[in-house]
């Protein structure tokens, strides 16, 4: 198969350039160095997604590989594990979570699909976990650590029976946040208990966005990205107009961003 043949050859590839005569900045890479990398490399991979740009999509895959390659060479200088041995635990374990396709149980939607999957999983790792939340990275982005955590939970039937509970909550949390507001942020308490109130907020907003079916963290992204490509074509105007944007009043601003958003 050519992805083989192309997978042994980037695999050797790696070999040189972490050999003697190889790279120096590879040769001095460690797992732990390598960490920014691999964030960086995941989240332009869903940039490519975004973007809807097969070109782009494939390049930025390749990338994101080539984080992986490099990670299993370095175990594998220090004899822990090599590339090999990630993907045959990858086929075993794909084909061990998927009984419903390459054994004889049943699934009953994606639901029970995710149930076997942690079900299997749990018996895998051959210990009880002491929580239902157990499992969730702390280095997870926030919104989506989140996200999870709510998932968890929802599956042991901590959860709301429908939209209206999440939706009470978000009115709920932003009257207290306001009330925080109120009280006065001047004071340690008073800072502390703002953030937590915001704290509060976002957790809210973040299981509305579950039961809306949305993916809060790439919903944040988009709207960055649109915030961003509006504030531009607000730049590109001011600035044909041989203006500069801080020498505009608030009221003019927010004129040229209404009208921005009537085009989008």
């Amino acid at each position: 198969m050519r992805s083989g043949e192309e997978l042994e050859r980037l695999e050797e590839i790696m070999r040189t350039l972490r050999g003697e005569q190889g790279c120096p900045w590879d040769r001095k890479q460690t797992h732990r160095t390598l960490r920014a990398s691999l964030l960086e490399e995941a989240y332009e991979v869903l940039e490519a997604i975004e973007e809807d740009s097969p070109e782009h999509l494939r390049e930025e895959l390749g990338d994101l590989l080539l984080q992986v390659v490099f990670h299993a060479q370095l175990a594998a200088e220090k004899g822990r594990f090599t590339l090999a041995d990630v993907l045959a635990d990858l086929n075993a374990k794909l084909i061990r979570r998927h009984p419903h396709v390459f054994g004889d149980q049943e699934a009953n939607g994606a639901e029970g699909v995710i149930a076997n999957w942690e079900r299997i999983k749990a018996e895998e790792k051959g210990e009880e976990r002491p929580s239902a939340l157990s499992g969730v990275p702390t280095t997870f982005p926030a919104l989506m650590r989140a996200e999870k955590v709510q998932a968890k939970a929802a599956r042991v039937g901590f959860d709301w029976p429908d939209i209206h509970g999440p939706l009470a909550k978000v009115q709920e949390e932003a009257k207290e946040l306001v009330a925080a507001w109120e009280a006065g942020v001047k004071s340690e308490e008073g800072r502390r208990r703002l953030e937590e109130e915001y704290g509060d907020l976002l957790f809210s907003l973040v299981n509305l966005a579950r039961f809306l079916q949305i993916r809060p963290e790439l919903a944040l992204l988009r709207s960055t990205e649109k915030f961003i490509r509006r504030f531009q074509h607000l730049e590109k105007r001011v600035a044909a107009k041989g203006e500069k944007l801080t020498a505009l009043t608030l009221e003019e601003m927010d004129a040229l961003w209404e009208e921005e958003k009537e085009k989008a």
